[in-house]
């Protein structure tokens, strides 16, 4: 460990650039990979609650009572895009029609608009994940040939002469590789929760449609909803 941290001491401007710039890259990785984990998490835990209400409540107003008290999940904003569209083309007389194009693009967009917000900043985790081997990369170039400069100039050539500058470039090759490797194992375990989350929209937003459509079929009311006021 004292010979590495020797050697990244006695490393050139641009190299000790490089390994700084690719230390920055891992403290913000890792501390977007805590924050997202606990969003993903809470997000998980909503959607599949709040699935599981919608579920067991007895009638669609108060599915969406229940939906209503959890403004923080998935489910609200879907519900609310949804919820907003039934009640304005209740209101044409011709429901039945609309209900199912509007409402059902609706409920894609919402879905659509959650999970891209969800998604946000995820980029920046896998252009961490891409990047950081081939600065690592261009770092360790950088020493070599500032190796290979300082052996023209010696002498006697040895082993041991060129060995301690060999070793110095490619610490910003390892480097690189410390910081891409949880980079890339935590965007690919993000992508599976958000597949899972999405799974979770799709399916609700099916349950809300035919609760919507049978909604239609009994009498023709508007929903209460976050703010969505009957006719």
């Amino acid at each position: 460990m004292e010979s590495m941290l020797n050697a990244v001491l006695e490393a050139t401007f641009v190299s000790k650039c490089v390994l700084a710039f690719l230390l920055f890259m891992s403290v913000m990785s890792w501390a977007y990979m805590g924050g997202k984990w606990v969003t993903l998490l809470f997000a998980q835990k909503r959607t599949g609650r709040g699935l599981a209400a919608f579920d067991s409540a007895g009638s669609l107003n108060a599915a969406l009572t229940g939906l209503e008290r959890d403004t923080a999940s998935p489910l609200f904003g879907i519900t609310r895009r949804a919820v907003r569209e039934f009640n304005r083309i209740n209101t044409t007389g011709d429901a039945e029609k609309l209900l199912n194009d509007n409402v059902r693009r609706a409920l894609h967009f919402g879905i659509a608009e959650e999970m891209a917000r969800l998604k946000s900043s995820l980029a920046l985790l896998a252009t961490t994940a891409n990047t950081a081997p081939f600065i690592g990369l261009f770092g360790t170039v950088w020493g070599i040939m500032h190796s290979f400069q300082a052996i023209a100039q010696m002498k006697n050539v040895s082993l041991a002469t060129v060995a301690p500058g060999i070793a110095e470039a490619l610490i910003a090759t390892a480097v690189g590789l410390f910081v891409a490797i949880p980079a890339t194992c935590g965007y690919n375990i993000f992508r599976s929760k958000l597949t899972s989350i999405e799974g979770v929209c799709i399916t609700y937003a099916g349950q809300l449609l035919n609760r919507m459509q049978h909604e239609v079929a009994v009498h023709e009311a508007g929903l209460s909803f976050a703010g969505e006021r009957q006719p």
